[in-house]
């Protein structure tokens, strides 16, 4: 089975005035289908570099990306912007909906960019919303809603396509721990049923815990952790919790 991420010596450095800061040096990662990481790592490590990188937002210095058995370096932009609506689902720490669009609309929005038949985007989205506990609201608009509902539409429209990757930077981080429980269950529970693989950002150790793996990127290189608590106690969740950044 092809992984759903393959990831050889990705290195990527930005040019700071004078200085080169080297972000990335050498990262290697596999995902398997069906399969969640979480990315933990102080503040200006690179993990959102990364995620950008994954997704074919950014391109590396140097290095290899595999997603879904396609080579990220073949595409041109025309290509990477289709390549990401069909393959790719993102979701944020803000759910960055369309204001102008309803709740039905905004989980539509892949399905109609992608050319899909519109009876069965709406028939979909209206499946997810439900399935989400948001079947009272799909004619509300994301002003109507709250930061925890707004963030379940926009966990449904990152999985409208059945991507076969899910990329989350601090999907929870702006909720109350309630909605953010909520949240996070959902994101492992669709993303399960859709085999769909998850790297995910966090802060959050907790959430880190129920991952089926966990990496820490420090100093542009990740390293694997059987868990955080078997990484030093408390000293591994004081990292993790001073996180504030990418």
């Amino acid at each position: 089975m092809t992984a759903a991420v393959r990831v050889e010596g990705l290195a990527k450095a930005y040019v700071d005035g004078e200085r080169r800061v080297e972000v990335l040096a050498g990262v290697d990662l596999v995902v398997e289908p069906g399969e969640v990481v979480a990315i933990i790592g102080p503040s200006g490590s690179g993990k959102s570099t990364l995620l950008h990188l994954l997704g074919a937002l950014d391109t590396p210095d140097q290095g290899r990306i595999e997603i879904a058995g396609q080579d990220l370096a073949r595409l041109d932009r025309a290509r990477a912007a289709a390549f990401r609506n069909r393959t790719l689902g993102f979701v944020f720490q803000f759910h960055r909906l369309l204001p102008d669009f309803t709740a039905l609309e905004n989980v539509m929005l892949p399905g109609r960019i992608a050319g899909q038949d519109p009876r069965r985007v709406e028939a979909e989205a209206r499946r997810l919303l439900v399935e989400v506990g948001l079947a009272e609201r799909l004619d509300h608009f994301p002003s109507q809603l709250s930061g925890g509902e707004c963030q379940r539409v926009a966990l449904c429209r990152a999985l409208a396509l059945a991507p076969p990757l899910l990329l989350a930077d601090e999907p929870t981080g702006n909720l109350d721990p309630e909605s953010g429980e909520l949240v996070f269950k959902l994101l492992l529970e669709l993303a399960r049923e859709r085999s769909s693989a998850v790297v995910l950002v966090t802060h959050n150790p907790a959430l880190a815990e129920r991952c089926a793996r966990i990496f820490q990127l420090d100093r542009g290189v990740l390293r694997a952790f059987s868990s955080l608590l078997d990484q030093g106690g408390a000293g591994s969740v004081d990292l993790a919790l001073s996180e504030h950044g990418s």
